[in-house]
């Protein structure tokens, strides 16, 4: 048992190191005053913000399909939902683009309707939650199935129907599961990169005019000035991102810990 706990230390810092090594050159070698910018803390703000917003959506839109998906055996639900999963997210990006463009009906109403996801908050957001949606799906199905049935049984039994099974007695036992299923959801939409980088480049409009997220600006960064300032700006988001994991971890701790997680 210790060998294998060492090995397991030892492969876990393995992992952990090309990270761990980012943060000290970031903060102790490099430590470039741009990347304190406040054009880059914007990104982050804007970054934050809407993977904030984001995980808010996979809450309200999929936390009923993610109680559906434990207890019942769908394949294709189950299969549609990791969808965007497993495609490169650039293809989520395009597809928003298209979606929403004069080549589609579908475009062609959103634009009557004034609805616009080019290089908005809202494509920006629409983005997000797409890449985000599965983890959190997942995450909480996996947190549903560990609990126990009795609860429910003894509901129905009463004459209570699914919704209201789910509404009235699932929901309440289960906020330790949704929030930190939305932790990681929201750890997962602050490190996209492929898919914002079509749809949102750079948001124009409210409450973000002319600003670009965080991991896009890392990215110019390293092309225009090289690695120093994109190393630097680069652990600020790690440690952002690991303040956010810690927070599941707390939450675990605090509230007993969640499954699937």
């Amino acid at each position: 048992m210790r060998i294998l706990k060492a090995i397991g230390i030892f492969l876990a810092l393995l992992l952990s190191l090309p990270v761990l090594v980012l943060v000290y050159m970031g903060f102790f070698v490099f430590n470039s005053p741009q990347a304190y910018s406040s054009t880059f803390l914007e990104g982050v703000l804007l970054t934050v913000t809407s993977s904030a917003t984001a995980v808010a959506v996979d809450f309200a839109l999929f936390t009923p399909l993610s109680y559906y998906l434990s207890r019942n055996r769908d394949l294709i639900a189950d299969s549609l939902a990791d969808v965007p999963a497993s495609i490169p997210h650039p293809i989520v990006g395009v597809a928003l683009v298209f979606l929403d463009s004069p080549y589609t009906p579908i475009g062609d109403f959103l634009r009557s309707l004034g609805i616009n996801f080019f290089d908005t908050y809202l494509g920006l957001t629409s983005a997000l939650v797409v890449v985000s949606a599965p983890i959190y799906i997942k995450s909480l199905k996996s947190f549903f199935d560990s609990l126990p049935r009795s609860y429910e049984n003894y509901a129905r039994s009463l004459g209570a129907g699914e919704l209201r099974t789910f509404l009235a007695v699932v929901l309440p036992m289960s906020y330790k599961g949704i929030v930190t299923s939305l932790l990681v959801a929201m750890s997962r939409a602050m490190s996209e990169f492929g898919s914002i980088a079509i749809i949102a480049y750079y948001v124009l409009g409210g409450p973000f005019n002319g600003v670009t997220p965080a991991p896009i600006q890392i990215y110019e960064y390293f092309g225009y000035y090289g690695p120093g300032v994109a190393v630097t700006a680069s652990a600020i988001m790690i440690v952002i991102g690991l303040a956010v994991l810690a927070t599941v971890r707390v939450v675990q701790y605090k509230l007993g810990g969640a499954a699937g997680i």
